[in-house]
């Protein structure tokens, strides 16, 4: 596809878009938690007494045999066929016009709010949103696939940027003036609001300040879905429509967020004995035993589950690197733990080790590893709003699922 020569790639592009969405007396039964923070047994018993949850499009393996790969072809048409009969039976609608969506979420009484659009795949290729992860091969195929067969981008990139008054100011009076078409409570207890945005004066304002005044964005969080949005359109090529220049996204401030730790499990010890793993990382780390789970609380510390114990872990001075990547507590793990002692090198292809996102708390990370099917886990210190755009604003990037 020729792209536009004409534009000046200085500032951010969103659009406003027709969004398919659920009909608002049944929203609830359709809301489910993101596709890749689920197992299939999870999601499929979650889904089973929720017949229009979403989950059956996203996780469609859910309604295939279980034997079955998750990656198999079968399952992505089972996604589409999913998705096409939910717009047959109208428990999907599409809107009539190109709006904007102001999403609102309270978890644990604390709320952000911020701003669901399209945003331009060419300001993905040119860096106007900037990334801090390498991609995984694997799940990127998954999405590649997804979207492709399905013709739907069915999960949001997570954007932020640094927060503009105008539209901070334009959105809160929104959100006073006029009734959510959605609000409800869901399953596992966090708050959804959203408004539509389909008045052409308030979509011009909210364009126009992007346009003019926000030079970037950011992703949080969906890397592998903002890249396969852009590998989609070129697989396309001239055949590519007006829809593929762009993927879904929710946009929101900084000022609004709180970035959860995205946590690591290992499947063994490289060989070693528990006796001699803990010894080793004492070169590197003050090691205290834990008689409860270990949240860290601030930035070089580790908590680490290991034969049914916990333990505290504090990256000692001298260890690491002070340099923008170096202090990292990722680079840290990486360096200090996982290449020096565990032979795992590469964080996207080694099957070795998994991830769990932090919103899954740290008793995930104990069932996995007294399930057996892991070793050793270790909890982290989230990121800050800082450490992600000073990363991304000078062209360096994370170990994957940092954020």
């Amino acid at each position: 596809m020729q792209k536009n020569t004409h534009r000046n790639f200085t500032m951010a592009i969103i659009f406003p878009f027709k969004a398919v969405r659920p009909q608002s007396a049944i929203a609830k039964e359709l809301a489910s938690p993101p596709y890749d923070v689920l197992s299939s047994e999870e999601a499929r018993s979650l889904a089973a007494s929720h017949p229009h949850s979403f989950l059956h499009v996203t996780k469609s393996e859910i309604d295939m045999p279980t034997d079955l790969s998750i990656y198999d072809n079968s399952v992505y048409q089972k996604a589409k066929s999913n998705l096409d009969q939910m717009l047959a039976d109208a428990v999907l609608l599409m809107e009539e016009q190109e709006c904007y969506y102001i999403y609102e979420l309270v978890m644990h009484g604390r709320s952000q709010t911020g701003l669901v659009c399209c945003s331009s795949v060419d300001d993905y290729e040119n860096d106007i949103i900037k990334k801090h992860e390498f991609t995984r091969p694997e799940k990127e195929k998954d999405r590649i696939n997804h979207i492709s067969i399905t013709g739907a981008q069915t999960g949001n990139v997570f954007l932020a940027y640094r927060n503009h008054a105008s539209l901070d100011q334009l959105i809160a009076e929104w959100k006073k003036n006029h009734q959510p078409v959605y609000d409800f409570t869901a399953d596992d207890g966090i708050v959804h609001r959203i408004w539509i945005v389909g008045d052409a004066s308030a979509i011009q304002s909210i364009t126009d300040i992007f346009k003019n005044d926000v030079p970037c964005t950011y992703i949080a969080d969906g890397h592998h879905r903002a890249a396969s949005a852009a590998k989609v359109r070129k697989a396309l090529g001239q055949h590519a429509g007006p829809e593929a220049d762009k993927f879904l996204t929710t946009l929101f401030p900084a000022n609004e967020l709180n970035i959860l730790p995205y946590n690591r499990v290992v499947k063994d010890l490289n060989g070693m004995s528990d006796e001699d793993f803990l010894s080793s990382l004492q070169d590197d780390f003050v090691l205290s035993h834990y008689d409860i789970p270990v949240e860290p609380a601030s930035l070089h510390e580790f908590g680490m589950y290991l034969n049914g114990s916990w333990y505290h872990l504090t990256a000692i001075e001298g260890t690491f690197e002070e340099d923008p990547i170096g202090v990292l507590d990722i680079t840290i793990f990486s360096n200090n733990i996982l290449e020096k002692h565990l032979d795992i090198k590469d964080q996207r292809t080694d099957k070795r080790i998994d991830f769990v996102g932090g919103i899954r708390g740290l008793k995930e990370l104990e069932k996995r590893v007294d399930s057996g099917e892991m070793k050793v886990a270790f909890s982290f210190y989230p990121v800050s709003f800082d450490q992600l755009f000073d990363i991304s604003d000078s062209g360096n990037v994370m170990p994957p699922e940092s954020t």
